[in-house]
């Protein structure tokens, strides 16, 4: 990967509507390279898919929950269930498994305290879980779908 398709793959970050004339005007190349270039960068990976972002606000998902939970069993089966009843559930925006004192990371974004009570007890029934814990986010300070691509 060169500077011209790190560049293409900014232009594309902010908008991936923007069309290929105006990307190749901007990163220096007539649009057929550059269209080629696209094409590579969506056949070798990082360019994964192209969608539209929505503002959760204006829907009103006004609650974004991080929940932190320890494993309630450290063993192959209860990881595969627990990944797979976690990734079922449309409130989870992003899912992580950790280290450190928590086991797994799960970004919950509901409309309001009683849909994440509901979240929650949907969360818990009949799957055997440690330590649950719950923070709120009061403000959101920064947030990007774009990837720093200085350091690559």
């Amino acid at each position: 990967m060169d500077e011209t398709d790190k560049k293409i793959l900014a232009l594309l970050q902010r908008d991936c509507e923007i069309a290929v004339q105006d990307i190749a005007e901007q990163v220096g190349l007539t649009t057929t390279p550059c269209w080629r270039r696209i094409q590579r960068l969506q056949q070798q990976g990082p360019i994964t898919r192209k969608v539209a972002l929505l503002d959760a606000q204006a829907l009103g998902l006004k609650l974004t929950v991080f929940v932190q939970v320890k494993a309630g069993r450290h063993d192959e089966k209860w990881l595969t269930e627990f990944a797979r009843h976690c990734s079922a559930f449309d409130e989870v925006v992003e899912f992580y498994r950790m280290s450190g004192e928590y086991d797994y990371l799960l970004k919950v974004m509901v409309a309001d305290m009683q849909s994440f009570d509901h979240f929650y007890k949907r969360l818990i029934k009949n799957m055997p879980m440690g330590d649950v814990t719950s923070s709120f986010a009061m403000e959101q300070i920064k947030y990007t779908t774009s990837l720093p691509l200085n350091g690559i």
